[in-house]
């Protein structure tokens, strides 16, 4: 089989061709990141962020940026193929990811880490770097997981409720300055509409989702599916048994754990105690 020929020499995956494209057409206007950001009313360090590729936007900067760049639908149809492109996660990854995009609603439980949706690039970095994540690799899985972030972005975001062990707030990043910046972002998205956060306190005891992870999704279909991850594998679990009994038992240890207000009250302690740590 002949090799496919590289015409323009633009990069060929979605995320990394829609930054190029943004980069290109703010190049060839002469603008600057702040002048665009001011004629178009978004802070510029968005727009720094996206040509960077470390976010993809919304679907309603993105087609501001169309009409000023005079590119009706070309942009929004870049930031579509970037926003569904799963190749960039794992192998045993995509299945889920697949779904999750699909997902009208999610559930989740944290035994030790931030989900990836609430995770800043400094807090994605070293996790997983610490999973053993190198050079090129650990920045491609740094980026995916920033894209992730987009799903609860936008007027049409669903409804995402999280459930994190006290042991997660109370792990640090090795970076204090990078920890308190992720404090302060999990603080921000606890005030989101869609997204609600919950914290299960170490008092509260032995309880039904210890060992793992765990991840529910509404499909379209009106059926739930789990996921369970642990720090070696993860599971995709769709017969319904087994799907209504982890349901339920999420259930139980939500009603375990404190009220969203008493957990961002929680979350904004942590960031004060972050604040007053002594300089090592």
């Amino acid at each position: 089989m002949s090799q496919r020929r590289v015409i323009t020499g633009r990069s060929q995956e979605p995320r990394q061709r829609f930054a190029e494209e943004l980069r290109r057409l703010r190049a060839t206007s002469g603008t600057s990141l702040r002048a665009l950001g001011e004629r178009l009313g978004w802070d510029y360090s968005l727009f720094g962020k996206m040509e960077k590729g470390e976010t993809i936007g919304s679907p309603e900067v993105v087609q501001a940026l169309d009409t000023h760049y005079g590119t009706p639908g070309l942009l929004l149809a870049l930031w579509e193929l970037a926003a569904g492109d799963h190749t960039q996660f794992r192998e045993r990854y995509r299945r889920y990811m697949a779904l999750e995009a699909q997902a009208g609603s999610l559930w989740h439980f944290a035994v030790s880490v931030l989900p990836g949706l609430l995770q800043t690039p400094g807090y994605a970095r070293e996790v997983l770097a610490a999973g053993g994540l190198r050079g090129k690799e650990l920045e491609q899985q740094v980026e995916a997981r920033m894209g992730r972030r987009e799903l609860l972005a936008g007027e049409d975001a669903p409804p995402f409720r999280t459930i994190l062990s006290e042991a997660v707030l109370r792990t640090p990043l090795q970076d204090a300055g990078e920890w308190r910046g992720q404090l302060e972002y999990l603080g921000e998205a606890a005030e989101r509409p869609n997204v609600t956060v919950h914290v299960l306190l170490q008092r509260a005891g032995l309880h039904g989702l210890m060992s793992a992870d765990m991840w529910y999704l509404l499909l379209p279909e009106g059926r739930t599916v789990a996921y369970t991850e642990n720090g070696y594998r993860g599971e995709l679990i769709e017969d319904a048994h087994p799907v209504v009994r982890l349901q339920k038992t999420y259930d139980a240890v939500r009603d375990m754990a404190l009220t969203p207000v008493e957990s961002r009250k929680f979350i904004l302690r942590m960031l004060e105690e972050a604040k007053c740590d002594p300089p090592i």
